[in-house]
């Protein structure tokens, strides 16, 4: 079995024991809809050697009334299994996406109990622009057996940020842009108004990323998040537009040795939605509004 040396790997890691036994690398790239693309398209075209697709668009339970809701435990260990991951095989995840598909991945994937989890620094950005081996075709493989799962205690309800407004328990970060997050106007990517739950703070996911696409270094991390208003001694939920650029604060947090945090399932999408939840709209010090 191979043992990941961090939860970060590079792409000259990767590329060195990409042929390792009990090494699964999989592509996690999902895009909203206005960037027209296909992921799984993309994915045919060209892809790391040996990749699997997760599939990551679909990976959802479709019977939860939130958008775009945590995968159930039964549904992640199907998809593993289906991919032909099996229980004791590390992962190695990347995406090509503009919202950082992989560490919504990575949360989903360790919240749910999967240990020796890693995600590629830099993606297949960095892996093409290096020059490494790219494949083509469609991936099929045989089924492994299932893995044990578990329910993830780190995900929020509404019910629980709610309750969160009253006892101020947990600091909420949210990972969309500022405009979004303090504009009264219409939210660009999933409509309804802009706007935060009361009490938020922000630091746009954009903000844990080197030029280049790696990830920033934990001292820059500390400090960006630091500068958002952050108490790094007291726990953190994150929110966003519904839970995907949400994950890549986890994983910034996790990178500076910070886990306990939690995602708000459905963010934005469904507390916006709900007519009856306070919400704050304006600039940081303006007072909710219905």
């Amino acid at each position: 079995m191979t043992t990941l040396p961090a939860s970060l790997v590079s792409t000259q890691w990767l590329a060195e024991n990409i042929a390792a036994p009990g090494l699964a690398v999989l592509d996690a790239s999902y895009h909203l809809p206005a960037a027209a693309r296909d992921a799984a398209a993309e994915f045919a075209a060209a892809h790391i050697p040996g990749a699997r697709f997760l599939g990551l668009a679909s990976l959802f339970d479709a019977a939860s009334s939130v958008p775009y809701a945590f995968p159930t435990p039964e549904q992640l260990a199907e998809r593993l299994a289906s991919l032909g991951v099996g229980p004791e095989d590390a992962i190695v995840i990347y995406d090509d996406s503009a919202i950082r598909t992989a560490a919504r991945a990575w949360f989903v994937l360790t919240a749910s109990g999967r240990g020796n989890v890693a995600i590629l620094d830099g993606g297949l950005g960095k892996w093409r622009e290096e020059a490494r081996a790219l494949a083509t075709g469609t991936v099929t493989s045989a089924r492994a057996s299932f893995s044990t799962l578990k329910t993830p205690a780190r995900v929020r309800s509404k019910a629980d940020m709610l309750a969160n407004l009253g006892s101020g328990g947990e600091q909420v970060l949210d990972a969309r842009s500022a405009d979004r997050v303090y504009g009264s106007g219409i939210d660009p990517v999933h409509g309804g108004p802009n706007g935060r739950i009361p009490g938020a703070l922000n630091l746009p996911f954009t903000q844990a990323f080197n030029p280049d696409g790696t990830w920033k270094s934990p001292k820059a991390l500390r400090e960006a998040l630091i500068g958002a208003g952050i108490d790094l001694a007291a726990p953190v939920t994150t929110s966003c537009g519904s839970g995907v650029t949400a994950s890549v604060l986890l994983f910034a947090m996790h990178l500076v040795g910070k886990d306990d945090t939690a995602l708000y399932d459905g963010s934005w999408s469904e507390w916006s939605a709900d007519p009856e939840t306070p919400k704050a709209q304006g600039p940081e010090t303006g007072e909710p509004v219905a």
